[in-house]
């Protein structure tokens, strides 16, 4: 029997499949711990830390606890840390008082982290009401009961400048307010924080993929925020609000959700010139652990082929509850 070797292909890209290290080689998206951001939630109150059922390995902190996790994450090289602090439900209020607080939880936990950890990790903290409001709504309510835009800048104006002070390197506006980056700059530079930085909730939707998010900060939330948040349905407004966020003075800008909308972080990674981060949220978590618990995916691909395809279409840095863990693989040459 006789070969015809001009039918056989003359271009082979399996060549560069062929080993771990050939794969490693060619990689064109890496991952790297200093990309890394970890959310982590401090509750008030308590005296040990408080799983979260609708995310396996996820805690409510106690102050104790959330030093450790900062300082592991440190010795792991994760780049950064985004605290949400989960005030006692008997000091929430209509207008978020706790979030103003100089000894609310949030701002006790930045200055406990700022203890650990100086400025070996960028400390980040959670910009909003949601947390802090008796309603769960991430502004202050009018009497008809929708969030006054206005009335929640100058709320966001008062938590820039305490989370400043307790020493935060970078606040994220999380709230979906117009106008709230020209505020908080103005608030921060106002009060002599010029050199912290903001890193822009730009591009936040109204998705369904935060439903465990709400367990892990006890939200009170009555309702939805279709109203404040973007609609899933649409993509040219991300650009608008691009436009303006960094009209406004912000020095990063972030896309959340993130796997969902991978083709709105592209867009906004290839319009700008400023770091792109994209926050891996509750929902996306637990769909991975859900499934692998399950036995129906192998966990440690998914996580590493899901961070892949963020970092992939453009984000520069990924919040992501598997920060630390993540690290230490990639340190390992997992």
């Amino acid at each position: 029997m006789s070969i015809s070797y001009g039918s056989f292909p003359g271009t082979r890209p399996r060549r560069l499949r062929t080993t771990p290290a050939m794969r490693r080689m060619v990689a064109e998206t890496r991952l790297h711990p200093a990309g890394l951001i970890l959310p982590a939630f401090v509750r008030e109150g308590v005296t040990e830390p408080v799983p979260l059922q609708s995310m396996p390995g996820v805690l409510q902190h106690t102050r104790d606890t959330l030093r450790k996790a900062a300082a592991e994450a440190v010795a792991a090289g994760v780049g950064g840390i985004m605290l949400f602090g989960v005030p006692e439900e008997s000091k929430k209020d209509a207008v978020g008082t706790p979030g103003t607080d100089p000894d609310g939880i949030l701002q006790v936990a930045i200055r406990d982290v700022r203890a650990e950890v100086g400025d070996d990790l960028v400390i980040m903290s959670d910009l909003c009401l949601d947390e802090h409001t008796d309603h769960g709504h991430c502004g202050v309510l009018d009497a008809e009961g929708r969030v006054d835009n206005d009335a929640t800048l100058e709320r966001y104006a008062e938590m820039a400048r305490v989370q400043a002070d307790a020493g935060v390197h970078t606040v994220g506006p999380s709230g979906m307010m117009d106008g709230q980056v020209r505020v908080i700059r103005e608030a921060l530079d106002g009060a002599g924080h010029q050199d912290v930085s903001i890193l822009a909730y730009t591009v936040k939707y109204a998705s369904a993929f935060f439903g465990p998010f709400r367990e892990a900060v006890g939200s009170s939330l009555k309702g939805d925020r279709n109203t404040y948040q973007q609609d899933p349905a649409n993509a040219r407004e991300s650009l608008r609000e691009l436009e303006l966020d960094l009209a406004e003075g912000a020095d990063m800008v972030m896309v959340k959700p993130a796997l969902p909308y991978l083709d709105i972080l592209r867009q906004i990674a290839d319009a700008v010139d400023v770091p792109v981060a994209a926050y891996q949220i509750s929902g996306e978590y637990a769909m991975v652990e859900a499934a692998a618990a399950n036995g129906w995916i192998d966990r440690d691909r998914a996580i590493m082929e899901t961070l892949t395809s963020v970092r992939r279409a453009g984000a520069g840095m990924i919040l992501t509850y598997w920060a630390t863990e993540v690290a230490q693989r990639l340190n390992r040459g997992e």
